[in-house]
């Protein structure tokens, strides 16, 4: 058993002491930003250091770095290593770390160091039971590991910069010291941000969206008119035609019975001024005229314009009016902020880059390449980049996005001024903006906020309006959050195409593959379990809707009578005594143990079978011969022809999966026109691909849910005539939705088709139940399998302990070799006698 570590020789040079004379500006060895002189900038012996001169991103907060916070004996440590960090000689094996990076370890410096000033002992007089009581301190004040392995870490940095710590450091590496670390919670490969749960996604993209195409109209038709002046008189007012003026208008609300508008409870006379063209002062000598008409019609919010709303949701507008009042709900300033929070959204998930890139966008940032014919095929985001980079104020980069992305940003260069350069930046009718700010582009903290008051404000909206396509809780809590989280989910998406690893790691800007396998998520972490668990339960859901249809059994080709076997006896099994396994967590145990190996296409159903392969795909009648798609199925093979693990056989159509239109064949697009998109590129649309007839992929759109439910109630009412069992698959083939997206959208009625289905068969009731003879042979078998597993274990265990005792008697062997101890055999003694 080891003890703690004493005090150790020093390794290395001892530290050379700073010349005392000197005061060196802290940022002599930094880039500044523009328009910053050094002269203006900190120097050592101040006491509070201002790092913003050094902060080049634009969304970042200006920090500073308060020395009165540590104790006076150890504030000259904490000087001299901040200062190396920033300007001063860096040691051998170490890099240079960023300002923000400094800033967050000065905490853990100033806990480090007033828990030293507590032991009246210089750093360097710290031994190894020392640091065994902060970590002792750590673990009775910090519960989180991920926080005490970041007070570690700054505790090894005055031991790793000892070389610039003349005053005081550690003379020994704290990594030595007994119980100093402790297991990590998670794999180092993995990525640590949580992925965004699907049924919250789901809903903040759709919302999102919807600001971009139906709602942004009218807020950016409000913005154009509150940045618009009042227009100036062309002809000087005549003298006292002001109260006529006025009569008129008030008569004319008094007759439409429209309310005057008001400002916080109060009748606007700005907004009746300006409906007048006239000066608000010009109307205090009348204010009784005001007040009178207003207790006859009463008063209502004032409005940015008198336009009509255009946006409109389920038929309906979204909203009444949008108000000049920036404190409303509904007042231009939340609703534009609002609709910037979504571009952001959007561009962190479709694009994948970080906040930091995001918030370098500049107005024109957007490239859109168009074929000959003036059709756009590919849309690209111009930003910079900062991570991996040698340039501390970022280096350009290019990502490709989608027309959505692209969408949200032409909105961002309509929603700024003209003169505004960076699309994030703070709007000019948000309240307490300041001109002079010095962070005029969203900080990350304040994109946090809003992204989650985002999220509110859409479960708000649909409990006013009755509505249930709100943002759900994950565990009885709303889902906190992070700008972060929007880039670790997109990778997850990517991951789980073929090939998605390596698009995803050149989409990503990463220098190697397990990179971008640590955000989307490793093997050790449960993502490819996890994406074959999805997998096998849609496909099982597949199944179970192909076998109460009896479509298994109109099926061809060679292996037509193996897969109906399968599937007859995948459907005796689902419905063992009258219970149907269709919710989650039975049929995921049903495809775990009985899984038939079926995989279900578009064109081609196929087999699983390791003993060979066989590949006949008749053409149906009456269609064109089409090119069978590529397998997606977990476990079996990219590649058909050459595998020879499976066999395939054609399929009929299905009624809940109706036949696609596919261009006429491969021929037509070998060759591309002069001046068209690139010929192999499948993301580029061309002419072979618009021609009438062809499927072209489009956004799919949601039905309201009043129509959901009467098909539904239509689709129940069959399946109650019919003798059969619901189905959520079906239900959403009638809507010309798939099975995702229908639980996305309406989780709700999902849950009720899976309770009605799990219900007990009617006709099952009727069958004779088990007899209490076949219940204790069940009983019994049951018993011997847990009998055998027990006994296994036990011998599992012998066996170990077997193990244990001779390694016990090794180390024993080994420590008193090294401790020259010399054993009296008892029975040599005995034998003596």
């Amino acid at each position: 058993m080891t003890t703690a570590l004493r005090v150790l020789p020093a390794c290395g040079p001892l530290p050379q002491p700073r010349a005392e004379e000197t005061d060196p500006y802290v940022f002599h060895g930094r880039r500044l930003r523009e328009g910053v002189r050094l002269e203006d900038t900190s120097r050592f012996d101040d006491d509070v250091w201002n790092l913003g001169a050094a902060m080049l991103k634009k969304h970042e907060r200006r920090f500073i770095l308060d020395f009165t916070l540590i104790p006076a004996g150890h504030r000259q440590a904490g000087k001299e290593l901040c200062y190396a960090m920033l300007s001063g000689s860096v040691p051998a094996g170490e890099t240079r770390p960023a300002v923000g990076t400094i800033r967050t370890a000065f905490t853990e410096y100033i806990r480090f160091l007033r828990w030293a000033a507590d032991r009246d002992t210089p750093l360097s007089g710290l031994t190894g039971r020392d640091l065994e009581d902060f970590q002792r301190h750590l673990m009775r004040t910090l519960p989180a590991v991920g926080a005490r392995q970041g007070a570690r870490a700054g505790v090894r940095k005055f031991w790793l910069w000892r070389s610039c710590l003349p005053s005081g450091a550690l003379r020994f590496d704290p990594r030595h010291v007994d119980g100093w670390g402790e297991p990590a919670g998670r794999a180092a490969c993995e990525n640590a941000t949580a992925r965004i749960p699907e049924e919250v996604l789901g809903p903040l993209f759709v919302w999102a969206m919807r600001f971009i195409d139906e709602f942004s109209a009218d807020i950016l038709a409000a913005d154009r008119e509150w940045r618009t002046p009042p227009p100036a008189a062309a002809e000087p007012h005549a003298y006292g035609d002001l109260p006529v003026l006025l009569r008129a208008w008030l008569d004319e609300r008094i007759a439409a019975d429209r309310p005057l508008p008001a400002w916080r409870g109060r009748t606007s006379t700005t907004a009746i001024a300006n409906a007048l063209g006239r000066n608000r002062i010009s109307l205090a000598r009348y204010r009784h005229m005001i007040d009178e008409a207003a207790a006859i019609v009463g008063t209502t919010s004032q409005t940015v314009s008198d336009q009509a709303i255009r946006g409109r949701l389920d038929g309906k507008p979204w909203i009444e009016a949008i108000l000049a009042d920036h404190t409303e709900r509904d007042g231009l300033a939340a609703l534009a902020r609002l609709l910037q929070d979504a571009c952001y959204l959007v561009l962190a998930f479709l694009s994948g880059a970080r906040d930091s890139e995001i918030k370098h966008l500049k107005r024109g940032g957007l490239t859109v390449e168009r074929d000959a014919n003036g059709t756009p095929f590919r849309w690209k985001m111009r930003s910079l980049a900062f991570k991996a980079e040698d340039d501390p104020a970022g280096v350009p980069a290019v990502w490709s996005i989608g027309e959505p992305a692209a969408r949200a940003i032409t909105i961002l260069e309509q929603l700024q001024p003209a003169g505004t350069e960076f699309l994030f930046a703070r709007l000019q009718h948000s309240p307490g903006i300041k001109p002079d700010a010095v962070s005029q582009v969203l900080t990350s903290g304040a994109t946090n906020a809003r992204l989650n008051a985002f999220a509110a404000w859409i479960n708000d909206y649909c409990r006013r309006h009755g509505r249930s396509d709100g943002v759900p809780d994950v565990g009885g809590r709303d889902w906190h959050l992070k700008n972060s989280q929007f880039r670790r989910t997109l990778a997850w998406f990517i991951a789980r195409r073929p090939g998605g690893v390596i698009a995803g790691a050149l989409a990503y800007r990463h220098h190697c593959i397990q990179v971008f396998e640590g955000y989307a998520g490793t093997s050790e972490s449960g993502f490819r379990a996890e994406v074959e668990s999805e997998q096998a339960l849609a496909r099982g859901e597949h199944l179970m809707t192909a076998v109460d249809a009896h479509e298994h059994t109109d099926l061809t080709g060679p292996a037509a009578e193996e897969a109906a076997r399968r599937l007859e006896a995948f459907g005796a099994r689902a419905r063992f005594q009258g219970k149907v396994v269709l919710d989650d967590n039975r049929l995921r145990r049903l495809m775990t143990k009985h899984d038939p190996a079926v995989y279900p296409g578009e064109y081609v159903t196929c087999v699983h079978d390791h003993q060979g392969s066989l590949r006949t795909c008749p053409p149906r009648a009456n269609r064109e011969p089409a090119r069978p798609r590529r397998l997606q199925a977990p476990g079996l093979p990219q590649r058909c022809p050459h595998a020879g693990e499976h066999r395939s056989l054609a399929a009929r159509d299905r009624p809940h999966h109706p036949p696609s239109c596919l261009p006429a064949g491969p021929a037509a697009a070998a060759s591309a026109p002069a001046g068209g998109p690139p010929r192999r590129d499948r993301r580029v649309p061309s002419q072979e691909h618009r021609r009438p007839g062809a499927r072209v992929s489009r956004p799919v759109d949601v039905p309201a849910e009043a129509r959901v439910r009467r098909v539904m109630d239509q689709y129940l009412t069959e399946c109650q005539d019919n003798g059969t069992r619901p189905s959520v698959l079906t239900l959403a083939a009638k809507l010309g939705l798939s099975n995702t997206t229908f639980r996305r959208h309406f989780p709700d009625l999902a849950k009720e088709i899976s309770a009605i289905r799990s219900g007990p068969d009617p006709s099952a009731a009727a069958e004779k139940q088990p007899s209490a003879y076949e219940i204790l042979s069940a009983r019994n078998a049951k018993l011997r399998r847990a009998n055998r597993s027990l006994t296994e274990n036990l011998r599992f265990a012998a066996a170990q302990i077997q193990r244990l005792a001779v390694d016990n008697n090794r180390l024993r062997e080994a420590l008193e070799a090294s401790s020259k101890i010399t054993r009296i055999d008892r029975s040599d003694r005995s034998r003596g006698r």
